[in-house]
This record gives C-alpha cells, structure tokens and sequence, in this order.
C-alpha cells in the first residue's frame, strides 16, 4: 500500500516537472516568438516611402527672387553635417541623452514612464527616444494608447537597424513640427531668426529644441514669456549633459529670444496666373502632378519677368479697355521673348486666382488673326506666284458666301492690301487656291492643329479654336525670322538633392524663309501704322493684326476680340470676351480694345524698365525690302509727232506727262480691230520712239504699270502721228 503510494507520489511528482518544464519552454518561445514579433515587425509597420519627408517647391526668377512655393508641408531640408554641433545637441540633451547609446528603446524612461502611467491608470508620460518620436511621426498617429506604444517601440527598432544614428538625428530635426505651419529646423530658422540653420547660436538652437514639447504653447511669437523659460530648461539640460560649461549657460540664459521674424509674404496675385501655368507644363512635359511639386522638394527657376508680370496685371485690371455689355468681361495676356518664345510674362484673367481658369491655354476663335499664319504666310512661300504686291480678288463668290467686314469690296486688291483692310473675300478665295491641307501643314509646324477642313478656316472660323499661347508662339515665327521655337515657362528643375533634372534647350524649327517673314513683318507694321491694327499709341516698331468673331444671336455683337503682335523684343497676344457666351454676355466693342490695351502695356514697359524697346525692325542679311508703293500717274496729255532722222528716214515720236518716280512702266499699245497689241513698255521715261514710220492712221495710247503690283493704271487718249 504504502508501495504503491509512493509510486504515485513520484509519478504525481513526473508530471509536474514535465508541466513545468512545458511552461518554461513554452514561455520561451513566446517570448522568443515576441521578440521576434517586436524585431521583425516593424518593416510591417514602417513604409520606407514615408522616410522620403514632403519637401516644398520653390519657384524663383532667373535672377534668384522667389515669387511662389507649392507645399503640403512648409518644409526646407538640411544636412545634419551643415548643422552647428551645439544645435544637434540641444535636441539631443532635452529629448534624448542617451540617443547614442541606446538602440531605438531607453528602458530606463520607458520604466519611468510606465510607472507613472500605472499611477495615474492612464497613458500620462512618454519615455519616447528620439528614434521613437521618429517612428511615430512618420508612421503612426498621435494616439496615447498601448497599442500604438508598441508599434512605436518595433517601427524605432527598425530604423534603428537600417539608419546610422545621423540619419536618423537628420530625419529628426528636418520632419518635426515647429508650429506657425513650419516644418524642420531649416524652415523654422529661417522663420524665427531670419538665418539659415548652419548659422544658429547655442541660445537660437535651444529655443527651437524647446519648442519640441508644444510648439504653439511655447511659441515665441505668442507666448514669448513661455519660450524664453524653456529654452532655459534645454540650456540647463545642456549643461547637464556636459555640452556645455555653467559659464557658457548662464551667458547665454542672459539673451533675449532675438527674434528676426520673416515678415509675412504679401499676396502677390499678379504672379498667380504665371504659376499656374509652371505647374501645368510641369505636369505635361516633365510628368511632374501637383502631387510631386507639393512634396518632392523641387527647385524651378522661369522665365517671368516680375516688372512685366506687374505692368500687365496691373494695365488688364483697367475697366476702360473691356467694352461688355454687363459685368464679367474677362481677357487673357501672354507675352513671350521674340528670339526664343520664352514665356515672360502671363495673365490668365484679370481677378485671377491659383486654381483659376487660365484663359491663357484656353482655345477661343482667333478670328482674322489666324489670316497671316493660315493663309498669307503660307501663299507667299510659293514665290514664284505670290509676292506681296500680287492682284487677288476682293470680290463676293458664288461658290462660297463670304463678306467683308465694313460691305466694301474693290474688285482687286494687293495681297498687301488684303492684310491691312482684313478682307474676308480675298483671304478665302487665297486659301482656296492654295489648298486646304497645303495651309493646314504650315498651322501644324507652328504648333496648331485641328479637325476643321473648311474654308471658313481662313477666318479663324475653327469649332474648338486656339489659344492665346498658340497664337503667340505661331507669331512668333515672323518675329524671329521664320523660324519657330516651343514656348516655354521653365528654364530649369533640380530635385531635391541639388541635381538637375531638366534644363531648357533653344530647339528651332524653320517654317517660313527669312524673306517670307520679313515680308510679314513690313505687312503688318503696316498694319498697326495705317490699317485695321491703328487703334491706340506706341511709338516704337511694332507689327500686329487683329481679330474678333461676331456674336452668333445678338446682331452686331462681337464675341471674341484679338490683337497678336510684336516688336524685335517681344511677341504678344490677347483676348477679350466672357467665359460663356449668350445672349446675355456679349463684347459692345471689338478688336480696337485689345489693340490699344496692348499698346498701353508695352507702352509703360518701356516708360517704367530698363528694356527700351526699339523703334524700327532690323532687316536681316540677305533680305530684300518691299518697296514703296507705286502711285500710278493719270496720263492727260499725249502727243504723236512725225521727225526726220537717221536711217529710218521718219519715224514717230511719243510723248507723255508721266510720274517721277523712275520705277513706273509705260505699256505702248497699237490700235487693232481685234484686240489692242502691246508693241513695248518703256521704264522711268516718259518718251517713246517708232522707227520706219511712214504715212498711217494707225492708233496709240500709253497705258501706266505697276511691275509690284502687276496691275495697270488708266490708259491715255489715243494718238494719231502727224507732222
């Protein structure tokens, strides 16, 4: 019996160190499988994306000034290596001292800080490392529960592993918040002491420590008092830490905050539309979103002239220039440099706003603007038929119903003439006989193409139309002498470690010769000077057309009104009308207010800059001038007079009151029964001999020629010899 109990005692007993050791070793695992779970689970729970912090972009002028920054986050990136020793140890001496000797954890203050949660029965300290803050800021919330304490604690391990300690002081100080909507020590210093962060002294770099704790209650903006006593607490902790002496504390305790608070930027509307437009070619020809120009850290330098930019918002706000018939005229201006289509200066509406509608890049109808690029242009490369003095008709069609703008017509006209009157009639019938798809080829090398295939294109008669940037670039063209080049904002991009990723190139495409352009030139200085571009005043070289559509159901409205110029400086375009158009928004004047508005503009840029502009276009080498007009003289007397002389025993003597101008021609022509006949022609002379004249009543008459023109003046009496 007693046998048998002591047998169960020790099988009892077995069993028990059997349990014991299973718990053990089952414990062992847990904790094994913990450690584990804390070691290895923070790659689960930190993104290594989010260690790339949100950087703002600035964009500045070619002369380094900034005039805008994109940013979710006002942050500017620094290097811990640029930063001053006593700045990183202010950081370090009040948040974490043993930053270099622990491993992401001090265990020490997390005993502390646990114990005096149980105290409390509530999360109430942290015992957070810098590591950890770290891990909390870039990849959890702000929530004080257990939960989020340990995946702070396994997401701090982590970077522990895969940062140097200065990478990890580097994030630190560039990614933590500093209150007045500031993000990192380079921004903060800028803001708070007018300094970059490689200049701040021992008090500097510990008021900005200080403000770890509560940046906006101890913000020393609005509580100075509150912020000059922590600030003191991090001296304190410094000198604790042996960072610095009690000599060099209580000098320092001594100096006031020595704010040099950046001033507030003032709202600078006038770059609005400017920006707008960086950020969209930005998107479109660098595949760079909103998204990675608020957060990528980019540094992008344009083309903006900011005294232009400010002459031209300032000049499109004037209500005097907007002839609507209520409220709401809107009107867009780009202005781009004649050499290399460089984008200086942009108003996409005259109130406008980030995020506005850029009416810029907006596709209105060009009207009689599109003519010198759609149709002349295009004509006088074939020039061996076209020249600028060469007959078209101005005239109406049966084929096509076309009228001219004031119900003028003259039968014939110079292509000259043609763009200066802006005929309807003669641009049409021109593109008709130059072809459709011949016209829409040049439009597509300037950059413009459409669905249209219809005479009405001639006009500027297109179903989506182009923008106002378009038409500059396409003007462009004539300006720079046949060549083209791609407008462009941008002139270069660095990320955000300095690199450049993008630096602008002059790219050329030729499109018209250089004589062609030049022709253009004169034409539409000609125009601006006498024709339908005359409204308004500029004294300096300028060349243009005009345009405007009519309003399609109110009569005698216009919808659309133009004006695309240039000087040998600059070329420019605009357009006025209303975003939508009915029958209750409409323009009461036409394409004279763009003219003369614009005039106004380049006007004051040359009264109120340094960039004078020129006073006559220079010709280029190789180039022929068009030549004055020809005034074709009315031939009123005329004589026919038998002489004796040399071998021809008599011949006849033509004689005639003429022009001074040597270049006219004079057309003889003999009377027949049939059609007259043309014997000679006689230049800048106003005397004509016939040899072996003998006794006739044949008939002459002198008719006056325009050899530019090609077109004949009025014929002289005729003329019978006789002694």
């Amino acid at each position: 019996m007693r046998m048998e109990k002591r047998k169960q005692n020790k099988l009892a007993y077995k069993k028990r160190t059997q349990w014991f050791f299973i718990a053990i070793a089952s414990l062992f695992i847990l904790l094994l499988l913990g450690y584990g779970v804390v070691l290895l689970g923070g790659k689960i729970i930190a993104n290594d994306e989010d260690l790339i912090l949100d950087l703002k972009t600035t964009i500045r002028t070619e002369e380094g000034d900034v005039i805008g920054t994109l940013y979710k986050e006002n942050r500017e990136f620094i290097d811990v290596d640029s930063l001053p020793e006593h700045v990183k140890e202010a950081f370090i001496a009040i948040e974490d001292r043993r930053f270099y000797e622990h491993q992401g954890i001090d265990l020490k203050s997390i005993t502390r800080a646990v114990y005096r949660d149980i105290i409390a029965m509530s999360k109430v300290e942290g015992g957070s490392t810098i590591t950890q803050q770290l891990a909390k800021n870039l990849f959890l919330s702000n929530d004080k529960t257990w939960s989020r304490k340990i995946k702070e604690t396994m997401a701090a391990l982590y970077l522990e592993r895969e940062l140097s300690k200065d990478e990890i002081l580097e994030l630190y100080v560039n990614e933590v918040y500093f209150g007045q909507g500031i993000y990192g020590i380079q921004t903060a210093s800028k803001y708070f002491f007018s300094k970059p962060a490689d200049e701040l002294t021992v008090a500097e770099g510990a008021m900005l420590a200080g403000l770890m704790k509560g940046p906006n209650g101890y913000s020393p903006i609005n509580h100075p008092d509150r912020a000059l006593e922590r600030r003191n607490v991090v001296l304190r902790s410094m000198e604790d830490a042996g960072f610095i002496s009690t000599e060099q504390r209580v000098t320092e305790e001594e100096k006031t905050l020595g704010l040099d608070v950046e001033e507030p930027k003032a709202s600078n509307p006038w770059v609005d539309s400017y920006i707008d437009l960086v950020m969209k070619e930005a998107s479109e020809k660098h595949q760079l979103s909103l998204e990675a120009l608020q957060t990528g850290g980019y540094d992008i330098t344009v083309y903006m002239d900011p005294e232009i930019q400010q002459i031209a918002y300032s000049e499109m706000r004037n209500d005097a220039y907007f002839p609507g018939n209520t409220e709401g005229v809107e009107g867009a201006f780009v202005m781009l440099d004649a050499n290399n289509a460089r984008i200086v200066s942009v108003i996409g509406g005259r109130d406008y706003q980030i995020g506005d509608l850029n009416r810029t890049v907006v596709d209105r109808q060009p009207g009689s603007t599109f003519k010198p690029i759609a149709v002349y242009g295009p004509a006088l490369m074939q020039e061996d038929v076209y020249t600028p003095f060469t007959l078209i008709p101005d005239k109406k069609s049966e084929e096509y119903n076309v009228v001219n703008a004031n119900g003028e017509y003259k039968d014939e006209i110079t292509i000259y003439q043609a763009i200066m009157e802006s005929t309807n009639t003669s641009a049409v019938w021109l593109l008709d006989e130059i072809g459709i798809d011949y016209s829409k080829g040049y439009l597509e090398k300037l950059g413009i193409t459409f669905e249209d295939d219809g005479l009405s294109i001639a006009l500027g008669g297109l179903t989506y139309g182009v923008t106002p940037l378009k038409m500059a670039q396409s003007y462009q063209a004539f300006a720079s002498g046949g060549d083209i080049t791609s407008a462009t904002s941008i002139s270069s991009i660095e990320n955000r470690n300095e690199e450049v990723i993008y630096e602008s190139k002059i790219e050329t495409e030729n499109v018209f010769t250089s004589q062609v352009a030049w022709n253009m030139t004169e034409m539409l200085s000609g125009t601006v000077q006498s024709g339908t571009a005359s409204s308004g005043d500029f004294n300096k070289a300028l060349a243009g057309k005009t345009g405007s559509t009519q309003h399609t159901t109110v009569d005698g409205a216009t919808k659309d009104a133009w004006f695309v110029g240039y000087t040998p400086e600059y070329v420019t375009a605009m357009w006025m009308g209303y975003d939508t158009t009915d029958k209750d928004h409409y323009l009461t004047g036409g394409s004279s207010y763009p003219t003369s508005l614009t005039k106004k503009i380049l006007t004051e840029i040359d009264r109120q800059t340094e960039r004078e502009m020129s006073s006559d276009f220079e010709i280029p080498e190789n180039v022929e001038p068009l030549p004055e007009p020809i005034e074709l003289p009315t031939i009123s007397d005329i004589s026919a007079n038998y002489e004796f002389g040399g071998f021809s025993i008599i011949r006849g003597n033509l004689n005639w009151n003429g022009s001074t101008d040597e270049r006219v021609v004079y057309r003889i022509y003999q009377e027949t029964d049939g059609e007259d006949k043309l014997i000679d022609e006689v230049k800048g002379v106003t005397q004509y001999t016939i040899d072996n004249v003998w006794f006739e009543n044949n008939k002459y008459y002198v008719v006056p020629y325009d050899p530019n023109t090609r077109m004949e003046g009025m014929k002289s009496d005729s003329v019978t010899f006789s002694w």
